[in-house]
């Protein structure tokens, strides 16, 4: 349940951020698009301004009374030129346009004096020190004017050059005063920030947002561009622009204000959604929680109970596991010790049936009777040798110094070694290996591998049968595999021939302990082989012996 719920409330809060920030932006989008609207349309304005100022200081009348030096005649020439634009706001003018005032600046960019007359608006001696420039312009200028009647009241002027029809020179600048344009959304507070204070477009406004506080935000930041401030107690937009970059006049921004608090309520809005959406899903998750903890707590309940019957099986399997193996070591040191105090009776006995068999007075019966104890001695001895050998390998004493043997040869010395043996059975050997094949081994209990096998097929083989040894590299391995004809094991015996002391029914008539295969196997085994049963059907058992190639 906590997990749910921490994932719950984490996955409302990512939600929440996210799409508060999209709003946000959203909002700003709008907010600036709005300005960009307005922006284009004080754009038109300023270029029908500029084009006016232009085609009035083309007029023949002007430029006659600056070249000729009639400045008596130029603002009277100048009235009749601006008579369109020169008219009270309420009366309606010809252009649109509506200017204050108008002055003429001469070549070091002071204004000339105009004639006390009402025709040219009137300004102030403070006002009309705003209008000089420190040289005559050679572009177009815009600026702006405090006025003394208000303190956010202001004017926007436009200085545009003079050039002499005869030398190309400017002469003077025609600056022509109007009031902004008021095109202002209700919700929005706009103004101008000039000489460190912010005159605004619509006094109105600042009962909604004051002056002094949007120009205590601008002193800390005026850089341009768009910002978050709290303006009594309410968040606000704010948004600056350079209004005339690169002019000759003081610079002066454009200054946006719009407050936030139908975003707020938006934003309120969806948080309250988003929260009860999410207290809906808290429940279901916890409902969902419950009923999945119910049903997974059974099988852990089981899994525990069933953890504690295998913990108890565990505990005793190793207490028999420790059992078994002291018996197994027991047997072992058993096997290995009682092996090795046979050997000297046995060699004892042997010696004296030797010595037996050395007299003279002995009758034909006696000495074959002696002479079949000496053959059981050996044979007995080789248990003993086998016995100690498989005790070793049980202990893990057993260490091979392994070094490059010659398969082929040990092959052909083990056939020879077969051949040599009286037997009159007609069995037949067949061989198929390369002149060399040279494996890791340990050549004594390598030739005891081979020889065990080699046994194996000669005595379990029938009269005038076959024997056939084949070796090849084969996959990284040397395989030799052994064959012989012959009645084959049993498919239900075939699972234990490896096991020792094992005699199927093949070999009840076969003289032998049932040793061999069990210590072929473990020599092949501890030379990084193996010993296997390929098959045994139909007159033919085959089995296959595998060692690491030599380096």
């Amino acid at each position: 349940m906590l997990v749910v719920g921490g994932i719950t409330a984490l996955a409302l809060v990512l939600a929440e951020r996210n799409l508060a920030a999209a709003v946000a932006r959203d909002f700003e989008r709008a907010f600036t698009d709005e300005l960009a609207a307005l922006r284009r349309v004080q754009q038109l304005r300023h270029a029908a301004l500029a084009e006016r100022c232009r085609a009035l200081v083309r007029k023949p009348r002007i430029h006659a009374a600056l070249e000729d030096g009639a400045l008596d005649l130029l603002y009277p020439s100048a009235a009749d030129e601006l008579s369109d634009i020169m008219v009270p706001a309420e009366i309606a003018s010809p252009t649109g346009l509506h200017a204050e005032f108008y002055r003429f600046l001469d070549r070091n960019g002071a204004v000339i004096p105009p004639p006390a007359s009402a025709a040219v608006g009137a300004l102030t001696p403070s006002e009309s020190a705003q209008l000089i420039l420190p040289r005559v312009p050679a572009a177009p200028q815009l600026g702006y004017v405090v006025r003394s009647d208000s303190a956010d009241a202001l004017s926007e002027i436009i200085t545009t050059p003079i050039v002499s029809t005869e030398t190309g020179e400017v002469i003077a600048a025609l600056v022509l005063g109007f009031r902004p344009a008021a095109t202002t959304p209700a919700a929005l507070t706009r103004g101008v920030w000039l000489g460190a204070r912010l005159h605004l477009a619509r006094p109105a406004a600042a009962a909604t947002a004051t002056a002094a506080e949007i120009a205590s935000a601008l002193t800390v930041s005026s850089a341009a561009g768009s910002e978050r401030l709290v303006i009594a107690g309410v968040p606000h937009l704010l948004f600056q622009q350079p209004l005339n970059p690169g002019s000759l006049y003081p610079p002066a921004e454009e200054v946006s204000v719009y407050p936030l608090t139908e975003f707020l309520a938006q934003q309120n809005q969806l948080r309250r959604q988003i929260l009860g959406i999410g207290a809906l899903l808290l429940l279901g998750g916890f409902a969902v929680s419950r009923v999945l903890a119910t049903r997974l707590s059974r099988p852990v309940e089981q899994l525990a109970v069933d953890s504690a019957a295998h913990l108890a099986g565990r505990t005793r399997a190793e207490a028999a596991l420790e059992s078994t193996s002291e018996e197994l070591q027991r047997a072992a040191r058993f096997s290995a010790d009682a092996s090795h105090q046979l050997k000297t009776p046995v060699t004892v006995l042997r010696a004296g049936l030797e010595e037996l068999l050395a007299h003279d007075h002995l009758a034909p019966a006696e000495r074959e009777s002696l002479a079949a104890l000496i053959h059981q001695t050996y044979r007995l001895s080789g248990v003993i040798e086998d016995l100690l050998l498989l005790s070793r390998l049980d202990a893990g004493r057993l260490r091979l110094e392994l070094a490059p043997v010659d398969l082929a040869h040990l092959i052909a010395a083990s056939v020879d070694d077969l051949s040599a043996l009286p037997d009159d059975s007609g069995l037949t050997v067949e061989t198929d290996f390369p002149p060399t094949l040279l494996i890791a081994a340990e050549p004594r209990y390598a030739a005891l591998i081979l020889q065990n096998l080699l046994e194996n097929a000669r005595k379990y083989n029938r009269p005038d049968g076959r024997i056939r040894l084949a070796a090849r590299l084969d996959a990284g391995l040397v395989e030799l595999t052994i064959g012989n004809t012959g009645r084959p094991i049993p498919t239900a015996a075939q699972a234990h021939i490896f096991e020792r002391f094992h005699r199927g029914a093949v070999g009840e008539n076969v003289p032998g302990y049932g040793l061999g295969l069990n210590l072929a196997r473990e020599l092949a085994r501890l030379h990084g082989g193996d010993l296997r049963l390929l098959r045994s059907a139909d007159d033919w058992t085959e089995f296959a012996v595998t060692f690491r190639p030599a380096a």
